[in-house]
């Protein structure tokens, strides 16, 4: 399939700022793709600059295969976007402002009033459809502004903090939603955060940036193998007694071997050895209660990366 975004040493100055420094990166059909990053990293100045808004100061970018400088036009028809803030008009109802939208992007009159009930429907409106956007709390305007920036079914959604603001139920509710696009739906996302656990949750791969650059990319399994190659698995036994290590220094891959009272840690230079060091405890007639390999949460690979300030 052909590659949704294709984007090489962009870049964006503002004044003696450089927002956006030689970013390249692809996103491809129906993957979730987060832009990491603190405030200030360039998240939401990438967003504008694939979508036309703003023009790159050096660099190129192509959104399926077009220039978002000169066919800016055409990318945004076939993208949605969902703001940090909505961008709703709250003296109108919810019905009234997905009509309005949907107009705006070109949808058939006759088929309008369908796609509006649809998705009022799919994000949980429709008792709330005739009621005026004023009335409404922070997860229903987030929910609306969604809906609107999916009115026209677009193949690629990009989302700039969509739950910034949000109560944790709310952010759930709205998280959910964007998995069932995802993941039912197909949709193409590009998701723009500095939630880790929201992006761990979503994207399939991460850019972890700073300062306009990309430190590192790839998925959490890349990310992880890259900064810590070798491998540490937790093995814990019913009793201290039975925790005797069974000459596994002796095995090719084992690294070194830790005892802690009835759990012994083994560093083993790739998983794929971890069966074998199981094999061998058994051997061992060891009473093995319980095997974890240690993984590594986003939060880990982004605070090591942002520390180092380099890929």
């Amino acid at each position: 399939m052909t590659t949704i975004i294709e984007v090489t040493q962009l870049e964006r100055t503002f004044g003696e700022n450089r927002a956006v420094d030689g970013m390249t990166f692809t996103v491809e059909p129906g993957e979730v793709f987060g832009l990491l990053g603190p405030n200030g990293a360039g998240k939401t100045t990438t967003v504008r600059l694939l979508n036309g808004i703003l023009p790159p100061s050096g660099g190129s970018a192509r959104v399926f295969g077009l220039d978002p400088v000169t066919e800016g036009d055409q990318v945004r028809q076939r993208t949605g976007v969902l703001t940090e803030t909505p961008a709703l008009y709250e003296r109108l109802t919810a019905r009234d402002n997905l009509a309005f939208f949907g107009t705006l992007t070109g949808i058939p009159a006759a088929d309008l009033p369908r796609r509006v009930d649809e998705m009022l429907e799919f994000f949980e409106l429709s008792a709330r459809a005739d009621d005026k956007v004023e009335t409404f709390s922070k997860g229903m305007k987030q929910r609306l502004a969604l809906a609107r920036a999916l009115i026209h079914k677009p193949p690629l959604l990009f989302l700039d903090e969509p739950t910034s603001g949000l109560d944790p139920e709310a952010a759930q509710h709205v998280n959910g939603l964007i998995a069932d696009l995802s993941h039912q739906n197909g949709q193409t996302i590009v998701l723009a955060t500095h939630n880790l656990l929201e992006a761990q949750r979503l994207c399939d791969r991460v850019a972890i940036m700073n300062r306009g650059r990309i430190l590192a990319l790839g998925s959490l399994d890349e990310l992880s193998r890259k900064l810590w190659p070798v491998t540490w698995v937790d093995v814990d036994f019913y009793s201290p007694g039975n925790a005797a290590s069974g000459g596994l220094e002796s095995l090719r891959g084992v690294i070194q071997v830790e005892h802690n009272g009835s759990r012994l840690s083994v560093q083993v230079e790739s998983r794929e050895i971890i069966p074998q060091v199981i094999r061998r405890l058994v051997e061992m007639d060891a009473s093995v209660l319980r095997v974890n390999p240690r993984d590594y949460t986003l939060e880990d690979i982004y605070f090591t990366l942002q520390k180092a300030g380099v890929s």
